[in-house]
């Protein structure tokens, strides 16, 4: 039979091997890591971007707090950052209709704030528009093929929104409409057309405070010159 003290080391022992295992499997495993992610940043580069194709685009958009409209953009393809990694810059705009629910939603936290003793007032708010200017910056992945071009993007846009009506002109209600503010967006797209001139069909989502978008736009792009076979998304 093992003595205590026998025992008492063999366990000391075996805690310290449980200690430094995990250590062990770290260290072994982390210059792994670390050349994964080298290699993956080493992917990443600034020499292709630069403006190589040119799209215009209109659709109809509808969102939470509005009625549905038409809205238009411009998308200038920068070039790819990585392999199937592209850059895009875009301006779109929008004006549309307050929905009659958000008016009454409107009409109902105005009517709270304002001081009414006899309960009689009444706010009629009538027709409210909003107009939208985004500017956004979009990463999209690309899969190219021989003509058609498929791709899936997330992106931020800064949203800059102006309030009008005829009974909210120059009030305090057409200032609390006006505002700037952040929004996420995702697309999904596809581009059809092996030479310069291409069609566009692409479907986009917005997130942001104070109303949130979908909106399906075709369009036309024009691809300079040169840029054809990096659209491939090799980077090269």
């Amino acid at each position: 039979m093992l003595s205590a003290s026998t025992r008492a080391a063999a366990r000391s022992d075996g805690r310290t091997v449980g200690l430094w295992l995990p250590l062990a499997v770290l260290l072994s495993v982390s210059p792994t890591v670390r050349l994964s992610a080298q290699g993956l940043f080493s992917q990443f580069s600034y020499d292709n971007l630069k403006p190589s194709a040119l799209q215009v685009d209109l659709g109809p958009v509808g969102g939470n707090n509005i009625r549905g409209t038409l809205t238009g953009g411009l998308r200038l393809d920068y070039g790819f950052i990585a392999p199937h990694l592209r850059v895009l810059l875009g301006l779109s705009y929008y004006k549309a209709d307050f929905s009659s629910a958000a008016r009454a939603r409107f009409e109902q936290r105005l009517r709270s704030v304002v001081i009414d003793p006899s309960a009689d007032d009444t706010i009629r708010l009538g027709r409210i528009t909003w107009s939208d200017v985004t500017g956004d910056l979009d990463l999209q992945y690309v899969l190219q093929g021989r003509a058609v071009t498929t791709y899936l993007g997330i992106g931020l846009g800064a949203h800059v929104r102006h309030g009008s009506g005829p009974a909210i002109n120059g009030t305090f209600v057409q200032d609390a409409l006006n505002s700037v503010t952040a929004g996420l967006n995702g697309t999904i797209g596809t581009e059809v057309g092996a030479k310069r001139w291409r069609f566009t069909l692409e479907a986009r989502g917005v997130l942001s405070s104070g109303v949130s978008t979908a909106s399906l736009r075709s369009g036309v792009m024009y691809r300079w010159a040169g840029t054809r076979d990096k659209g491939r998304g090799t980077g090269k």
